[in-house]
């Protein structure tokens, strides 16, 4: 595929306020304000990778949501296709957890614009046009029937225009509140996609497939890779079009210590990453966009798998360090840590 087209996400982009550190919600007086959302975290890692990036939400027209545009042109992520209309963004509330307490999310985005997003208003066949491929994530279809009628839109053109086309299962419970369940809406268009990214949760949640004996809440952070290639063998039987499953391995010890690796698997190999030991997670959010983003790159780049899977992990890896929704690193840190250099040394 030529590296040069470009790369379309659809998604929603939100206000972000964050507790400082880790203060809990009940203990800050301010909130640190920042952006992001699934398929805006990926474009904003292409386009640190140099790729040529079209991000697609739909915005308010006001000053919050020009802010929002400065800050994702400031990042060389396009804009120019994104729609205005509606009365607010979206906003999630970030409580940071430690140790033994988990992080906390809480959704403030019922009635976001992209939420009242209807079929024609996209204009999908200009926009995927000479395209190179389309990412979206179960995230958007939770949203509302609007946006998962407008998601399905873009897949079917994607697939008519012959753009790859890649999904991260993405199950959001709390998202799923208009009627419809993820098992009613995502396998038609999954049915669609070219590359399925998931996680042990994404898979059972979403279709009922799971690895046998694997419980996420005894792994102590030891994940055996192996275990997952049914997980891989059962998506790819239930979605034919899918010529690559990839399944990320998050092992859970402590809110600020996980490992984290995954697996890629053809439809005849199961290839493995490199776990890496996170020993102090500075923010794990965006961590699986951080994840798709690299795979991206990297099966764009590289002439095999097996590289391309080391690239998404250890840039993913690199997020774990960083605050924010955004993986901001360059493809040379990547490919440092790539070559085993953990040193953090100091680069001068």
């Amino acid at each position: 595929m030529n590296t040069k087209k470009k790369i379309v996400t659809f998604g929603e982009i939100m206000l972000r306020l964050a507790t400082p550190g880790y203060l809990r919600f009940g203990q800050a007086n301010e909130l640190t304000a920042t952006f992001g959302g699934g398929e805006a975290n990926v474009a904003v890692s292409l386009a640190n990778y140099g790729m040529d990036t079209d991000y697609i939400t739909r915005l308010p027209n006001n000053d919050i949501a020009r802010a929002c545009l400065q800050d994702l042109r400031g990042r060389g992520v396009g804009t120019d296709h994104i729609l205005f209309g509606g009365e607010r963004m979206g906003i999630y509330f970030l409580e940071t957890g430690a140790v033994a307490r988990a992080s906390k999310v809480i959704y403030d985005r019922s009635h976001s614009s992209i939420a009242e997003i209807q079929p024609g208003m996209v204009d999908w066949e200009t926009i995927l046009d000479g395209a190179g491929w389309f990412h979206w994530t179960g995230i958007t279809p939770a949203i509302s029937q609007g946006a998962a009628d407008v998601c399905r839109e873009a897949i079917q053109t994607a697939n008519r225009l012959g753009v790859t086309v890649s999904c991260d299962l993405n199950y959001r419970k709390n998202l799923w509140k208009y009627g419809k369940s993820a098992a009613e809406v995502m396998p038609e268009l999954v049915e669609g996609c070219d590359l399925i990214l998931g996680n042990e949760e994404d898979a059972d949640k979403v279709f009922g497939i799971k690895p046998e004996g694997f419980d996420v809440t005894a792994t102590q952070g030891k994940v055996n890779a192996a275990e997952f290639e049914s997980v891989c063998r059962q998506l790819m039987a239930r979605f034919p079009r899918a010529k690559k499953v990839v399944i990320t391995l998050r092992g859970a010890i402590n809110a600020n210590h996980n490992t984290w690796g995954g697996v890629l698997f053809d439809g005849n190999r199961l290839y493995q990453s490199p776990r890496y030991d996170i020993t102090h997670i500075v923010d794990r959010v965006g961590g699986g966009d951080s994840f798709m983003g690299g795979l991206i790159y990297g099966l764009l780049t590289y002439a095999d798998d097996q590289q391309a899977l080391d690239f998404a992990a250890a840039a993913s890896c690199l997020k774990h360090t960083i605050y924010g929704d955004y993986n901001q690193v360059s493809v040379q840190e990547v490919e440092t840590l790539m070559r085993g250099d953990a040193s953090g040394r100091v680069s001068r």
